[in-house]
């Protein structure tokens, strides 16, 4: 089937590549030309696992163009996913809908009679209907339909071509039956296909984005409890996921949660709800914020108490600039938060990353960005572990011991083996973590 995919951020590239190595007709729209140009030349503006490889790959098919012209992309399909950016505003927690609003207004002067508008923004409840009513007010015949994303980043590539499950929120048999024809690939696969109304469909993507980001919230909260005291909290959160009702993944203690999505989100759904009469249902979300903005000032008064009470004068080594393994995104990231955090207060940084360098130091540029781990950690007087890499767990704690001027680490992912790094002579610590740094 032909589709238009528009809006070539982080879900529309994946989400254009992904359909069209099913074997569809894409052509994916932007307003941003350079981006429109390094994407026909199969060039992903992101780093994620496999989407170079893939992007590559459908371009030269054939099956995937690329366009700065939402009426040729009217003229091209019948389906348009929208999937432009809705972040925060910046008066308050709502959600930013100018973007998609203005994408609406625009395709609905180009489309042609039968049209489906598929969104996949992260929006509002309501904002289907809302939107549905514009278009029919141009095009009687035309439809809104809802099909959230639930990508993560790092894997959203794998979670686009084997997804647990697809909803859509419809209101007409007709788009069901397309959305269920573009997906049978993915349903043949064994995902489980959720046909509802379009509330229920925004609904789904932000409640789920509350939960695991109250999850988190959960047991960064437990961390400050066992820090006061004198408990464990890596055996709390092991011995609590044991639980089958539970379950052990997002009970990871540590700097919490960042990114484009759940900080945003959980502040746009308690705004909404507010709106809506249903705030007080959904006000344990402000205290979920509130625990996890937390967790970054914890953060950044145990390393102050770890180098005598003031960063002045001090060296500090960051290890982790993204808000997550697997990623070059520094959106909201905890990690430069700290890092700016500690900067602010008179330490001399520097930041190792594997991938998001370009994007740390576009975002903030007075520290020292280097690749080289060593080098980060050259005459630090404190090493801040902010972002749980791969690579930072296969580091020899004797080769770097040389190479600071005092060996501290804070763990603040509670995620490396304490074991070989105090045998080396490092003073160890974690949030919630009771041996206060002994060996």
């Amino acid at each position: 089937m032909r589709m238009t995919v528009i809006g070539t951020g982080y879900v529309g590239t994946v989400h254009a590549a992904c359909m069209a190595a099913m074997g569809h007709e894409v052509l994916g729209i932007d307003v941003d030309a350079d981006r429109i140009a390094s994407l026909a030349a199969g060039r992903a503006p992101i780093r994620e696992a496999g989407l170079d490889e893939l992007l590559a790959r459908t371009v030269k098919s054939g099956r995937l163009r690329f366009s700065t012209s939402l009426a040729e992309g009217a003229a091209f399909a019948r389906t348009h996913f929208v999937c432009v950016g809705t972040p925060q505003r910046s008066d308050g927690e709502a959600a930013d809908l100018r973007c998609i609003d203005a994408v609406t207004n625009e395709l609905a002067r180009h489309l042609r009679p039968g049209s489906l508008v598929v969104g996949k923004s992260t929006v509002p409840v309501g904002t289907a209907a809302r939107l549905g009513r514009r278009i029919a007010a141009v095009v009687p015949d035309a439809e809104v339909a809802w099909n959230p994303e639930f990508l993560r980043e790092g894997s959203a590539v794998q979670d686009s071509m084997r997804p647990e499950r697809i909803v859509v929120g419809v209101t007409s048999a007709h788009a069901e039956s397309v959305l269920r024809t573009l997906y049978t690939p993915l349903l043949r696969a064994g995902a489980v296909f959720f046909s509802t109304d379009t509330a229920t469909a925004e609904l789904v993507k932000v409640a789920a984005n509350s939960f695991l980001a109250t999850k988190i919230s959960f047991i960064n909260a437990m961390a400050e409890v066992c820090d006061a005291a004198g408990a464990d909290v890596t055996v709390l959160a092991e011995a609590v996921g044991a639980d089958s009702r539970i379950g052990e993944r997002f009970l990871e203690p540590g700097l919490g949660f960042g990114g484009s999505c759940f900080p945003k989100d959980i502040r746009a759904f308690a705004a909404r709800a507010e709106e809506i009469g249903a705030g007080e249902a959904v006000a344990f979300l402000h205290e979920v914020d509130r625990i996890n903005t937390r967790q970054r000032e914890r953060t950044v008064s145990r390393a102050r108490r770890l180098v005598g009470g003031s960063f002045a004068d001090r060296r500090v080594a960051v290890l982790g600039a993204s808000f997550k393994p697997g990623s070059d995104d520094v959106r909201d990231s905890p990690s430069l938060a700290v890092a700016a955090s500690v900067a602010r207060e008179g330490a001399t940084v520097r930041v190792h990353d594997p991938q998001a360098l370009d994007n740390a130091r576009a975002a903030l540029p007075d520290p020292t960005y280097t690749l080289d781990i060593p080098k980060a950690c050259e005459q630090a007087d404190l090493v801040l572990h902010l972002t749980p890499w791969p690579e930072y767990q296969q580091i020899d704690p004797r080769a770097l011991v040389p190479v600071v001027r005092h060996p501290v680490l804070l763990d603040a992912r509670n995620s490396l083996d304490a074991r070989p790094w105090r045998a080396a002579g490092w003073s160890l610590h974690a949030l919630g973590d009771p041996t206060g740094g002994t060996s």
